[in-house]
């Protein structure tokens, strides 16, 4: 029996979000890792922030999959190793307390 196989091109619109957290901007976990899957799972969980804040849950999200990534490092290192693509935008400077926070969604 003779197996065939197909290739398939998926393609679809992308939203991109402005500011310092758009895609792209947090390191490789962004390309592999869509905003919107991100932004949706937040949304049907019921853990998007609530007012605007200086760490959105979004950016919560990739912390916790980037001390995934990297176990032996502070929270203060993995911050700065996720965002170290983020030269010349306005970002902000969490202290541990406020990483560990952020952890809480």
């Amino acid at each position: 029996m003779r197996v065939q196989s197909a290739a398939t091109t998926i393609t679809y619109a992308v939203t991109v979000a402005g500011g310092a957290f758009a895609p792209g901007h947090l390191g490789e976990l962004t390309q592999y890792l869509p905003f919107e899957l991100v932004d949706e799972v937040l949304a049907q969980t019921k853990t998007v922030q609530r007012r605007l804040r200086l760490l959105p849950s979004r950016a919560g999200v990739y912390f916790v999959l980037a001390l995934g990534m990297f176990p032996r490092l502070g929270y203060a290192r993995v911050w700065a190793k996720l965002t170290a693509g983020l030269a010349g935008l306005e970002l902000a400077c969490p202290s541990e307390k406020a990483l560990r926070d952020l952890m809480g969604m």
